[in-house]
């Protein structure tokens, strides 16, 4: 199972914005700070602003930051809402599914439970969970953004 790019950085952009403790905060920052195309994050941030994750204002002075405490964002939310689907195999698509043997095949029960499972480990975590502890994730960060520069 993998998470598209685009909820991995969702994912990553909450982690950051978590650790900024309400701080407004830049695409272009986040961006360097993560090593990640800025084009590709102003679209995440996009999608994480349209589901209510982050607020965002415009202009002089705008930004980014989180639209709810860290503590009221839950995990599997942001993960289903970020993720366009979740077929994991061609079977789990009833309208592009051309696999023969979906009648009578049990790895789609299988698959289907794993998922299942997947998503009630992630139901289970907010962001605050995630972004314990903000300095070292921050010292991170700090570091990738310094060799980004150089």
């Amino acid at each position: 199972m993998q998470l598209s790019l685009y909820a991995d950085y969702g994912c990553r952009v909450l982690i950051f914005l978590a650790c900024m403790d309400q701080e407004q905060s830049s695409v272009e920052e986040i961006s360097r700070s993560f090593g990640i195309s800025q084009n590709h994050l102003v679209k995440v941030v996009h999608g994480l602003s349209k589901f209510g994750f982050i607020e965002t204002t415009r202009g002089r002075g705008g930004g980014i930051r989180l639209g709810t405490p860290p503590s009221e964002i839950n995990m599997g939310q942001v993960v289903r809402k970020m993720e366009p689907h979740f077929h994991l195999v061609e079977c789990f698509d009833t309208e592009a599914n051309t696999c023969p043997i979906i009648r009578v095949c049990g790895l789609k029960a299988v698959l289907y439970k794993a998922r299942e499972a997947f998503f009630r480990q992630l139901d289970e975590v907010s962001l605050q969970d995630i972004a314990l502890q903000p300095r070292p994730i921050i010292a991170a960060l700090q570091t990738q953004a310094k060799k980004a520069s150089e």
